[in-house]
């Protein structure tokens, strides 16, 4: 299945869904509406515990991606509106950015058993 996350900042859930979601087996990627910089050290963090690759994780642009390309385009739950993009879940995760390790790891927990359900 090939998966599109999308959050505001596009630096911690988005990235991490598209780390875990590619070492599941499915063609993902990431955007925010106002991209940070970098991803967040912590969703690096989490991702290389878990044995998970984190090679060419970069915030994007949602405006740069061919959203209909994908079979799912899922919201983090950051109040995200794209009024041109069909959003087709909402996961209503809390953003951990600037939390601690912990936040990352259960936000983390919770987008896996997700994307297994899908």
């Amino acid at each position: 299945m090939r998966l599109l996350f999308i959050c505001v900042g596009n630096t911690c859930r988005s990235q991490m869904a598209e780390g875990i979601a590619r070492s599941l087996g499915h063609e993902t990627a990431s955007a925010g509406t106002h991209p940070g910089n970098n991803v967040s050290i912590n969703a690096l963090k989490i991702l290389e515990a878990k044995g998970i690759s984190t090679d060419g994780l970069h915030p994007k642009l949602v405006d740069d991606m061919d959203w209909q390309s994908f079979d799912m385009v899922i919201s983090m739950g950051c109040g995200v509106q794209c009024p041109l993009i069909r959003i087709d879940q909402d996961w209503g995760l809390d953003d951990p950015v600037g939390g601690t390790l912990e936040m990352f790891e259960t936000c983390a927990t919770t987008i896996e058993e997700n994307i297994r359900n899908l």
